[in-house]
């Protein structure tokens, strides 16, 4: 008698989803309102629905569902027809554009948690047809889009937000069952199959260039379960992703790979050789040291955190590796160890090899050249010619002695961040103008670190951002600033103010600090 009751509503409903769909009145609630209905008969009578009924309702809903959100109980039934029947057409040909547009459109799944297991039954769903990998990852790219650049915002925050949720459930699963002794029921095979899974499509959205910046900032922080940290299927299988991100020329993408702040623990280091995820002799370790020595890493901050990492870096060194043996050298010009046993245990092992007794011949003779670039002598006040390049800067600075150099104008000229590498050299400098050149956030940084005697520095019309502004903090002796035209902010001149008891004068005119 219930059954019969129920097919009577599921039909008056069909008449009123077809009525909607009809009508020509624009407006969300004549959508809504028939979602409403068949949720409340779906919360009444779940139980008790054929599987044809099942089929029937979707067939019914889904055109509705091109406008609207699917309710919390039409996901939970969506959610069971992807559990029970994950080969049936209905998955690829009516769930697949209702999730693509939750994922494009959905703002928080934290006020929706049954949306997004919606998703993650629909992936598995996915992940249970022929070659399942091949699909769910095709699935991924149609929601990139065929496009260099996503046009979706959302799509890969909420992708992201589907994965994490999932794994974090499949390690609580697994501790459950062995903390009840549960392991005769539990499916290790399934259950690596729905962790890979999604392991895999972090690893495909890791392939889009342009995805790349916000994927290594949402799994920055390591935002997984010390279970899955500690576990070394979980750990080799993310080395892909780990890898696509840290391989990226951008600075700001591959930087991700370090911890989020100064203290906290990144991707970098739980895959150093002798850390918890490591399982290649430092491979990986030793891709993402080749990319942060060549980027504006090369600085003293980084390479005295560093040291705490030196036997490994000294290990990949003796292996050929050849960004190990760049650290080594760079340690050894920057001045960064005070130790002379270290020292010379750094010289023994770049002199083990025949790269790095190259290498390290090249640092004698640079370290040569500074010392006469820095004896005292030569003028006190230098400025080159309009339209002279970092190349140029260069070969003057290698000409002569320089010891004596206080005051250097740079204005209207075409160096960039890259001279800084010349400029830390000049023991004397106080005085730095660099209006008006290309000089940015990651040649400030490396000033930051080694010109302490500055005190007047012109940044006038450069690409400075509030990245590199901010640490101007370190330069303690600076007295006048002029920051006039450049991308600065109010909260960034604050803290500068805080941070810089000699300041005297500081030029912020047609900043946002202004």
């Amino acid at each position: 008698m219930m059954l019969s009751c129920l097919c009577i509503e599921l039909n008056n409903d069909k008449g009123m989803i077809d009525v909607s769909l009809g009508t020509p009145i624009q407006d969300a609630s004549v959508y809504q309102f028939p979602l409403d209905l068949v949720s409340e008969l779906l919360q009444e009578n779940s139980d008790v629905i054929t599987k044809l009924a099942h089929e029937n309702i979707i067939v019914a809903l889904t055109p509705l569902l091109e406008n609207n959100h699917p309710t919390q109980e039409i996901c939970d039934f969506f959610s069971k027809h992807c559990k029970n029947s994950p080969r049936s057409s209905i998955v690829i040909e009516l769930f697949t554009p209702v999730v693509h547009r939750i994922l494009k459109h959905n703002m928080d799944f934290g006020k929706y948690p049954r949306m997004r297991l919606f998703v993650q039954e629909y992936i598995q769903a996915l992940n249970c047809q022929n070659d399942g990998k091949r699909v769910v990852s095709t699935f991924v790219k149609s929601m990139h889009g065929a496009g260099s650049s996503c046009p979706h915002p959302r799509v890969l925050p909420n992708i992201v937000a589907v994965c994490l949720a999932a794994i974090y459930n499949y390690y609580e699963e697994k501790k459950s069952a062995m903390q009840n002794n549960l392991d005769r029921s539990f499916d290790a095979v399934e259950w690596k199959s729905k962790l890979t899974c999604y392991v895999s499509i972090l690893e495909t959205a890791s392939e889009f260039e342009d995805w790349r910046i916000v994927l290594g900032s949402l799994l920055q922080p390591i935002p997984f379960p010390d279970d899955a940290i500690a576990d070394q299927d979980f750990s080799s299988s993310m080395k892909d992703v780990i890898h696509n991100i840290a391989s990226d020329v951008n600075c700001d993408v591959h930087q991700t790979v370090l911890g989020i702040r100064e203290g906290k623990e990144g991707w970098f280091h739980l895959y150093c050789p002798g850390g918890i995820a490591c399982d290649d002799e430092g491979h990986l370790w030793g891709t993402m040291l080749a990319t942060l020595i060549k980027c504006c890493c090369r600085r003293k901050k980084f390479l005295i955190g560093m040291t705490k990492m030196i036997g490994p870096v000294m290990l990949l060194a003796l292996r050929d590796t050849v960004s190990a043996m760049e650290v080594l050298c760079a340690m050894l010009e920057f001045e960064i160890l005070d130790s002379q046993d270290m020292k010379m245990q750094l010289i023994t092992t770049l002199q083990s090899t025949s790269e790095g007794k190259k290498m390290y011949a090249a640092l004698c003779d640079r370290q040569i050249a500074l010392r006469e670039l820095q004896q005292k002598g030569g003028p006190k006040k230098l400025t080159l010619p309009s339209k002279s390049t970092d190349g140029d800067l260069s070969k003057m600075l290698n000409s002569g002695s320089f010891g004596n150099l206080e005051c250097l104008s740079l204005a209207f000229t075409q160096v960039t961040s890259s001279c800084a590498n010349d400029l830390i050299k000049l023991p004397s400098l106080r005085y730095l103008n660099l209006w008006s050149t290309q000089f940015g956030d990651a040649g400030l940084q490396l000033l930051s670190e080694h010109l302490h005697k500055l005190q007047v520095l012109n940044l006038c019309e450069t690409p400075v951002t509030d990245k590199g502004l901010s640490s101007l903090a370190a330069l303690k002796n600076l007295r006048k600033l002029n920051l006039n035209s450049t991308n600065l902010s109010a909260l960034t001149f604050e803290g500068l103010k805080e941070k810089l008891p000699s300041l005297q004068e500081c030029d912020v005119r047609y900043t946002d600090a202004w």
